[in-house]
């Protein structure tokens, strides 16, 4: 199934979510971002919503846009921020302060050698934590992105692709249901 078939499964009410869909995964409407990185936050952002059929688009439309490596490392984001996102998000919200002291104790091998640009790999990070709900890794994210020189406007642009792919899943998963 291609981004076409999965628009052309949105019902009208979510017309809204079609149109930014198309928009969202183009140079135009995700300012500041590479063709390369716009697919690449999309297909980790696809893997972070768990819906077959937005993974088996996102997929098909990025298997010949980017490399395999990068292909790789949006399942191993997804992959290292659901165990991430989980543990730091429970660290931040436990009133109990101490937990933030004590080390994770937790392998994160793939943070520091992704097997792509270390900056791609963080933006599909942050993608992956806005879809997870993770303040402290989206900071932490946030902080590695400015510092790599990704403008905000380009950050923007990756948390508006994960809001667009996590609504297209929230369509499919209410229409399963209807």
């Amino acid at each position: 199934m291609s981004i076409q078939d999965l628009k052309s499964r949105l019902p009208d009410y979510a017309k809204d979510i079609k149109l930014n869909l198309s928009a969202v995964l183009s140079e135009e409407g995700a300012e500041d971002l590479s063709q390369r990185q716009i697919y690449g936050i999309a297909l980790a952002s696809a893997y972070a919503t768990r819906n077959k059929t937005v993974i088996e688009s996102l997929t098909l439309e990025t298997e010949d846009k980017i490399t395999t490596e990068e292909m790789t490392a949006a399942k191993a984001a997804a992959t290292i921020m659901g165990m991430n996102n989980v543990y730091y998000r429970f660290t931040h919200m436990v009133s109990d302060t101490d937990y933030r002291k004590l080390p994770a104790k937790l392998r994160m091998n793939v943070i520091g050698r992704p097997g792509i640009e270390k900056v791609d790999f963080e933006l599909y990070s942050l993608a992956v934590s806005a879809i997870n709900g993770c303040a402290m890794c989206i900071e932490a994210h946030v902080h590695e992105v400015l510092k790599a020189g990704i403008s905000k406007t380009g950050i923007q642009s990756a948390i508006r692709i994960a809001a667009v792919i996590s609504a297209a899943a929230q369509v499919l998963t209410i229409e399963d249901y209807s």
